[in-house]
């Protein structure tokens, strides 16, 4: 007896056949994909690309509260029923951003199991992401906060791989992410080099070993 192959869920392909409520837009490095204030009435989803989320406080202090890639939702806000966007996220490299209506996005979820499963298991991945980079912030120091950022945009643990290019990011980015000066995080890039823990050869790539400055006193 042949086995019926399943086919895997898409949610690319499914957010594609939402004909109603659904646009897409390619957005160029730096370019602003919402500000914080913008009306919040939609959900995004990186198609393709980079996005980080930055919000600033009434002082003008501006902090990076995410990193985001390809296969990720953002401006999920609006489905708690916050009627302004919370902060403002930019484009870190060309992306291709699907926007879907607030409505839609409610009609997918009750309508698609398979999609609701898989966007209640982002947000609950997200939420811990969240709860990790508040202890991080809380007990950690800056070069240990900066290690693990760097760890993480290099998707340590994902696929074995030992080094790992990372996607072009500044040292302003990273200072803001971090929550430190950018001359702290250039000092912290030289000792890291230094050490022989990250390599730059036209792009950045990041060792395993850096691991040992979170885990070493």
């Amino acid at each position: 007896m042949t086995r019926k192959k399943v086919q895997r869920f898409d949610p690319q392909i499914f957010l594609a056949s939402v004909r109603t409520g659904r646009s897409t837009a390619t957005y160029k490095r730096g370019q602003t994909i919402f500000r914080q204030g913008d009306p919040a009435d939609a959900v995004f989803y990186i198609q393709k690309g980079q996005v980080h989320i930055t919000v600033v406080s009434d002082q003008g202090k501006e902090a990076v509260i995410a990193m985001l890639e390809s296969g990720e939702f953002f401006g999920t806000g609006c489905l708690a029923a916050e009627p302004l966007q919370m902060a403002t996220a930019t484009a870190m490299a060309e992306s291709a951003i699907i926007r879907i209506e607030k409505d839609a996005m409610i009609r997918a979820l009750r309508d698609e199991p398979a999609f609701s499963q898989l966007f209640m298991a982002f947000i609950l991945s997200r939420n811990a992401q969240v709860e990790a980079d508040l202890v991080d912030q809380l007990f950690n120091s800056s070069e240990k906060r900066l290690a693990r950022v760097l760890l993480l945009l290099a998707h340590f643990g994902k696929g074995g791989k030992m080094d790992t290019v990372i996607p072009k990011v500044s040292q302003e980015v990273l200072a803001a992410r971090v929550g430190t000066t950018r001359s702290r995080i250039n000092h912290f890039m030289n000792k890291f080099r230094k050490l022989g823990l990250i390599h730059y050869d036209g792009d950045l790539k990041v060792h395993s070993s850096l691991l040992d400055v979170i885990v070493n006193e």
